[in-house]
């Protein structure tokens, strides 16, 4: 009687298994803003993948599954490149082993679903600072970054995911680096992929920012739908069915007002970049949505930058017309960058002119699409935590895609025969 009662108690355990809607990988995950993403679409996230250490905490203490397990995702700090004698500290071998036991550990707990790679690499060897002088140091770091493309088609062709999900800077595609992303794209097909592939704005999926971003879709031939895998060719929505646009306003107003410098008692990451007298003059004197021209005439007087000066004197035009400047608060904002909490890199002061100060780490996040509950570590690193949110994919754009790349799935070529059936059913 009371074993089986306790046989009854597997099973109901067992029935009230949350299944996911796909199994994924996230590849070069930084912080978590694309497991993030994948998490709200519904997947179960394996694992992350990066070689930074210090995005573990964010990663894993943000992104807990509720599906299977209900574990948070291993965060894999591995060097992706091979090993080699010109790159002795390459780790492919070994995580491409861990990554084995793991997705067929999962696959096995939820037979029959598909599975996602998001492999979103490092942006900055395709953006314009990856053209200005570096030392030799960062030189080689940029061309292996270029790379990491190329090195991650190893881990499609070992495991055969099937989606692949790939973000990166609209630059990306401009032949001065090499056609990488076209070759990216070629190399998908010629492994069976239909593929999509084009330049989107954040803005237009209801993500309160402008940011211009390339992103690729491929989803194996041999269960993607009839109407995706005869032309092998995807079409990329450019924008929701709903052309929602959010402000910044929208997102952020309901945070409590601070001062610069400040951390708030309550509010994790709600914390302002310190000002000198000079720039709490300068962004006091700045009107929400102009640019900084204003300079030269605030009520303190000339307060324009000597350089700038001298730049428009010898180009006979004004430059960086951005940095001292404020969002305008009816608009998406600015693209966030590593240096969003810096108002001399951007326009990235707070629009409220009674808040004279950048906007605040919980402010940034909130416009990259993050949650106010999604924590970022240390939280004392303002720099540190900066450079993590700028980094990220915004959560919903990834969710956004994800769900995409699902969509075109053609869900019988996952079913189980009739003996698999029967065998996770008992």
């Amino acid at each position: 009687m009371r074993e089986s009662a306790v046989s009854g108690a597997k099973k109901d355990e067992i029935s009230r298994v949350k299944m996911p809607a796909f199994l994924a990988v996230d590849f070069f995950s930084g912080a978590g803003g694309t497991t993030r993403g994948l998490l709200d679409a519904g997947g179960y996230v394996i694992a992350g993948i990066d070689k930074d250490p210090s995005c573990e905490r964010t990663f894993v203490e943000n992104n807990g599954n509720v599906a299977l397990d209900r574990r948070a995702p291993d965060f894999l700090c591995r060097d992706i490149f091979p090993a080699s004698k010109a790159h002795p500290g390459g780790e492919q071998e070994k995580l491409q082993r861990e990554l084995r036991l793991l997705v067929d550990k999962y696959r096995g707990l939820a037979p029959g679903v598909p599975l996602l790679f998001a492999i979103c690499a490092p942006c900055q060897p395709f953006t314009t600072l990856a053209r200005k002088e570096l030392s030799e140091i960062r030189i080689e770091r940029r061309r292996k970054d270029k790379n990491l493309l190329s090195e991650a088609l190893a881990f499609v062709n070992a495991f055969q995911p099937d989606i692949v999900l790939s973000e990166n800077v609209a630059g990306i595609s401009d032949p001065r680096f090499g056609g990488i992303w076209q070759e990216f794209c070629d190399a998908l097909r010629r492994a069976g992929y239909a593929v999509g592939k084009d330049v989107v704005c954040a803005s237009n999926f209801s993500i309160p920012q402008y940011r211009k971003r390339s992103i690729l879709v491929a989803v194996r031939k041999s269960r993607a739908k009839k109407s995706v895998a005869k032309p092998g060719s995807l079409t990329i929505p450019l924008a929701t069915s709903t052309g929602e646009t959010v402000s910044v306003q929208q997102v952020i107003a309901h945070l409590p007002r601070i001062e610069a410098g400040q951390l708030h008692p309550d509010i994790p990451n709600h914390r302002a970049r310190s000002l000198s007298d000079t720039n709490l003059k300068r962004i006091a004197s700045a009107v929400p949505g102009h640019n900084n021209g204003y300079l030269s005439s605030t009520p303190y007087g000339d307060l324009s930058l000597a350089c700038h000066r001298r730049v428009k004197k010898k180009l006979k035009t004004a430059c960086f017309t951005d940095v001292y400047t404020r969002m305008r608060p009816d608009r998406p904002s600015p693209t966030i960058t590593t240096k969003c909490h810096s108002i001399s890199n951007g326009r990235f002061g707070h629009y409220d002119t009674t808040q004279n100060r950048g906007i605040s780490l919980r402010e940034a996040a909130a416009l990259q699409s993050f949650r106010d509950d999604y924590i970022f570590y240390p939280q004392d690193a303002v720099c540190a935590v900066a450079r993590m949110i700028g980094n990220a994919v915004p959560p919903l754009l990834a969710k956004t895609f994800a769900e995409f790349g699902l969509s075109l799935l053609d869900r019988r070529s996952f079913r189980l025969p009739l003996r698999l059936q029967a065998a996770t059913r008992s």
